[in-house]
């Protein structure tokens, strides 16, 4: 143990999906500090491979905090209490790209910014795809757009800029090292 410990927590605000506090804490040399600390339910993705491993399914969609649109593998919180990550992941895929998954393989968990932030992320790899209806639930779900990349173009498409999503870099990465 690190010989850290939390003495007490003050939420400061609370919303849909995310809540703020500030939290004390105790250093090992028993010099207390505040942090601030933001609550997430965290989050599942997963990356959808067709063509027999050469190729897969991306989301663009616009992303609010960052105003532009993104190339990301699907994903969404896990707002259903109680629910497994591996469910969540799939009902993810239908909703964003109305494919199901015959087999999901987890590839990794992470935390996305530990520094301030609790989410906790996994990332799937789904093999043996059969379509389905989507069912975009959120206004940029409704306006999204799948597109088919092929793991060979990953590495460029990150270089030059056209990936920059943590969770996708992370699930696209670990995609081609399972496939290869």
């Amino acid at each position: 143990m690190s010989g850290f410990r939390k003495l007490s927590e003050a939420e400061r605000y609370r919303g849909p999906l995310i809540s703020v506090a500030t939290a004390t804490f105790a250093a090992p040399d028993s010099d207390t500090f505040e942090r601030d600390v933001v609550h997430h339910p965290g989050a599942v993705s997963v990356v959808p491979v067709v063509e027999e491993g050469e190729a897969v399914l991306l989301v663009r969609q616009y992303r609010a905090a960052v105003d532009r649109e993104l190339l990301e593998i699907p994903a969404g919180k896990r707002d259903v209490v109680g629910e497994e990550p591996e469910l969540t992941a799939r009902r993810e895929l239908e909703e964003e790209v109305g494919m199901r998954a015959g087999r999901l393989e987890k590839l990794a968990e992470f935390f996305n910014s530990p520094g301030f932030c609790d989410e906790h992320s996994f990332v799937y790899l789904a093999l043996d795809l059969d379509p389905c209806a989507r069912g975009a639930h959120s206004v940029e779900e409704r306006h999204m757009t799948v597109v088919r990349v092929g793991l060979d173009e990953v590495p460029g498409l990150v270089r030059g800029g056209d990936i920059v999503d943590a969770k996708t870099i992370i699930g696209l990465c670990l995609a081609r090292e399972a496939l290869s």
